[in-house]
């Protein structure tokens, strides 16, 4: 379970980032990033550290590279927790990025990974939207 400060602040953090990204203010949003990023490294393997702040740091990555790499973090920690619904969300985002890096193969492995931990959760749409992308690279 996500410390319920530390949730806020990753939420509160996320709020800003969307807010910088959408008026364009790239200042605002690097030091935006830099504190979720900081607040990721000071929790990082304390009883505080949990995957929802490594999947919004991810999120906001913009290098796709760097943002894989931060999922795999994320996925990492999600496992260790059996955390089904992050499992599966970070999975996806993860087969996002591969498909636009043109990792379909990887793709298509994260998407059966995200299907798998999908099973247990209660978020239709992020099913239907799981099932239905790796249909459409199993297809192509």
């Amino acid at each position: 379970m996500i410390n319920t400060k530390i949730y806020k602040s990753v939420y509160k953090l996320a709020e800003e980032l969307l807010e910088a990204d959408r008026i364009g203010n790239q200042q605002a949003f690097d030091a935006f990033y830099a504190e979720l990023q900081a607040l990721c490294i000071d929790n990082e393997n304390t009883d505080k550290d949990h995957p929802e702040q490594w999947e919004t740091l991810a999120d906001f990555t913009g290098d796709l590279d760097e943002a894989l790499v931060r999922y795999e973090k994320a996925l990492e920690k999600a496992t260790t927790v059996n955390s089904k619904d992050h499992m599966s969300s970070i999975a996806f985002s993860m087969a996002v990025i591969q498909i636009e890096l043109g990792q379909t193969d990887a793709a298509i492995t994260s998407l059966q990974n995200a299907k798998i931990s999908a099973n247990k959760i209660e978020d239709k749409e992020l099913k239907a939207e799981i099932d239905e992308l790796l249909a459409k690279q199993l297809a192509d």
